[in-house]
């Protein structure tokens, strides 16, 4: 306890709820900001700077295409936010009447992700927990709520996922892909935000979830989603969604009528700075080479400070955050201790639907935006509150 009132008298201020990437990371990018753009014409000979282009440059939506083996026929190129074209989406299916948000259901793997969570309590939609496992959600609870004809989709992060890391297996996505569901416009929302952001090892290559999809004729079932939002800068990134059959139509009907192209300039330049996939691999090298000691140093003190406390963690080899599991009921307690010590975390059962976690044992901590200083010190009031809240 002397420690604890040693550490609060030192009046911290650091911020570790979200995980967001940080000014070294983004400063990556400099060059491709600062650099002024040659010409303004893309490679079919659109001048950036006018109307129109609403499906995005045809070099960018290629290098999408090959991020997400994807066919660029099936790339819809956005503006900065995934989280936006998620939302669209939603709002999309209820507009046209194929979701009716007063009885609507989405299955949520949790922990998982608040944003995601956010969207269905905004439209109210009746959000239904399931387990998460190492090799993603519970597929017997999955498969079983997706009987129920009121379930209209599933939230999934199926590389690294928030905050777990976990990597969804084959066998997971395949389930995914070919189980029956008896929404007739059941939907996959494939939030697949964190594809290249590996800092140890390879990259993943899980199954293709659009191409599962087909082989068991539901090329309309997923929603594929990426951004280049922790790849060149958060501010002023390109996003994209992917998509077949009927869903890639529902969405460029509603294109049509609510915007007269995005901001082509920033996909040129975009495009021109990264080239292809290849060349967005190689940039991420760069951001491994800075968060791979962040999430060392968390994973060393945890292993030096868990035992005998009964908390346990995740080690992941790529995203954004480590997941923490204390003891039943001791969450809240953990995050409390940790607030008025001056380090602030992500709210315990933020990682739940309706911030809810039944069991009060998760919490996610987020290293990336912190300097290696203020990770220090705020990996010793996260340990010290695990142990205090044993006790």
């Amino acid at each position: 306890m002397d420690k604890y009132e040693a550490i609060k008298a030192k009046d911290l201020k650091i911020d570790a709820t979200r995980g967001k990437p940080n000014a070294q990371q983004v400063s990556l990018c400099d060059e491709m900001i600062n650099t002024p753009l040659e010409n303004f014409r893309a490679e079919d000979g659109t001048d950036v700077r006018n109307y129109g282009g609403n499906d995005g440059l045809p070099e960018m939506k290629r290098i999408f295409a090959e991020l997400l083996d994807v066919n660029t026929n099936e790339v819809i190129v956005g503006g900065n936010s995934s989280l936006n074209m998620m939302f669209d989406f939603i709002s999309t299916m209820i507009i046209t009447g194929k979701w009716d948000a007063s009885r609507a259901k989405f299955i949520c793997p949790a922990p998982g992700y608040d944003r995601h969570f956010a969207v269905c309590e905004y439209f109210g939609i009746k959000m239904l927990p399931v387990s998460m496992t190492p090799s993603g959600p519970d597929m017997d609870a999955v498969e079983e709520l997706a009987r129920d004809p009121e379930v209209v989709g599933i939230w999934c992060v199926p590389v690294f996922s928030n905050p777990q890391g976990y990597i969804y297996s084959d066998e997971t996505i395949s389930r995914i892909a070919s189980m029956k569901a008896a929404h007739p416009n059941f939907r996959i929302m494939w939030d697949d935000a964190y594809t290249v952001h590996n800092f140890s090892g390879e990259r993943p290559a899980p199954l293709n979830i659009l191409h599962e999809c087909r082989k068991h004729d539901n090329e309309s079932r997923p929603v594929i989603f990426t951004s280049f939002s922790k790849i060149s800068v958060a501010g002023a990134g390109v996003v994209c969604l992917a998509a077949a059959g009927e869903t890639l139509a529902t969405i460029r009907k509603r294109i049509s009528a609510q915007t007269i192209g995005p901001d082509k300039i920033n996909q040129l330049r975009h495009a021109r700075y990264f080239k292809n996939a290849d060349g967005v691999i190689a940039h991420m090298k760069k951001h491994a080479e800075i968060l791979r000691p962040k999430f060392e140093c968390v994973i060393n003190a945890f292993e030096t400070h868990f035992p005998d406390t009964g908390a346990t963690f995740t080690k992941p080899r790529g995203g954004y955050f480590v997941s923490v599991e204390t003891p039943p009921g001791k969450a809240k307690q953990v995050r409390e201790l940790c607030k008025a010590a001056g380090v602030l975390i992500t709210d315990a059962g933020a990682t739940f639907p309706y911030n809810n976690d039944p069991a009060d044992t998760n919490l996610r901590f987020a290293p990336t935006f912190l300097s290696m200083d203020e990770l220090e010190q705020a990996l010793e009031v996260f340990c010290l509150a695990v142990k205090m809240a044993k006790g």
